[in-house]
C-alpha cells in the first residue's frame, strides 16, 4: 500500500503505478540474485576494526549488517526495465550502494568509517520501510529531485555529516525511525 501511493502521488506522472507494481518483482529478483552471487564475499559490520559505529548502532543490527567490497558498485539494470529516467543513476561511479541489509562498498572506501555509517543509515532505511517502499521512495526521491537531493539520500548525508562532524554518539535507528515517520506517514 504504501508503495503504490508515493508512485501514485508522483507529480511528473513518468513511473505510473502499473508499471512499478510490473517491475518491482523484477527489481527485487535482481537485487536478491546480486545478493546471492556476493555473499560469500560479505563481511558482518560488526566484524571490522571501526572505532566510532559501534556508539551509534546496536550490536545485533551491527552483526546482521553486511558489506561486500567490489571495483565498482552493482546496480540494477532500470533502463533496461523501461525506466530510462534513472539511466544517470545507474550510471554514478557511486561509492556504496545498499540493498536490504547489505552495502556494496568500492574498494577504496574500505577503511572509510563515514561511508560505512552513510550505508548503514540506508540499511535501517530499507528495514523500516521494508522492500517495495523503500524501492518506490528512492525511485521517487530519483526522479522529483536527483540524487543528492531525494529525501532518503538527504537523510543519510545529513546524519553522517553530524556522525563526522561531532563526538556525541546518538541512536541513529530512533532518529531514522522518526524522519521515516514524518517523510513518509502511513494512512
Amino acid at each position: 500500500m504504501f508503495a503504490g501511493h508515493v508512485v501514485r502521488n508522483h507529480q511528473k506522472g513518468i513511473v505510473r503505478l502499473e508499471d512499478f507494481d510490473a517491475k518491482y518483482p523484477l527489481i527485487l529478483s535482481w537485487i536478491q540474485g546480486t545478493l546471492a552471487r556476493h555473499m560469500p564475499q560479505a563481511h558482518p559490520v560488526s566484524s571490522l576494526s571501526f572505532k566510532r559505529l559501534r556508539h551509534y548502532f546496536n550490536p545485533e543490527f551491527l552483526a546482521s549488517s553486511k558489506v561486500v567490497y567490489v571495483a565498482a558498485v552493482p546496480t540494477p539494470p532500470l533502463s533496461a526495465l523501461g525506466f530510462n529516467q534513472f539511466s544517470d543513476f545507474e550510471k554514478m561511479n557511486a561509492m556504496g550502494i545498499t540493498y536490504l541489509d547489505t552495502f556494496f562498498s568500492r574498494e577504496e572506501g574500505r577503511g572509510n568509517e563515514s561511508l560505512h555509517f552513510h550505508e548503514l543509515v540506508h540499511v535501517l532505511q530499507w528495514q523500516l520501510l521494508g522492500p517495495k517502499a523503500f524501492i518506490a521512495a528512492y525511485a521517487d526521491g530519483l526522479e522529483r529531485n536527483g540524487y543528492r537531493r531525494s529525501p532518503l539520500e538527504v537523510m543519510a548525508y545529513t546524519l553522517e555529516s553530524i556522525f563526522k562532524n561531532s563526538a556525541n554518539p546518538f541512536d541513529v535507528a530512533a532518529v531514522v525511525r522518526d524522519q521515516i515517520t514524518a517523510l513518509y506517514p502511513t494512512p
